[in-house]
């Protein structure tokens, strides 16, 4: 399921990982894992943040994708499901059957 990932660090921690030179590494690293069709980053309500979007296999995965940032950055993240226009159309189509 196409999922949004939201990001957001705790700036003494991210200072932390920055100033040991870590925070590329982190970051290729958790998004090499993550294969991301996107990945953005800016400030997020006056923090470090961004959102990553990517194929979430199951939900199981949330505890181990989370659980890095949860570490490393004292991040607050969250996960949603997400569609393109074209999910919309199918969801709208009377005919429209989920798979079982």
């Amino acid at each position: 399921m196409r999922t949004i990932m939201t990001v957001s660090m705790d700036t003494d921690k991210a200072n932390e990982v920055i100033l040991a030179k870590r925070l590329q590494e982190f970051m290729q690293s958790r998004l090499a894992v993550l294969k991301p069709e996107a990945a953005y980053f800016w400030t997020l309500n006056g923090k470090r943040g961004g959102f990553v979007v990517f194929d979430l296999k199951e939900p199981a995965q949330i505890p181990s994708i989370a659980e890095p940032f949860f570490q490393e950055l004292g991040a607050e993240v969250s996960f949603s499901p997400v569609m393109v226009p074209e999910d919309i159309g199918k969801g709208l189509d009377p005919g429209y059957a989920p798979p079982a």
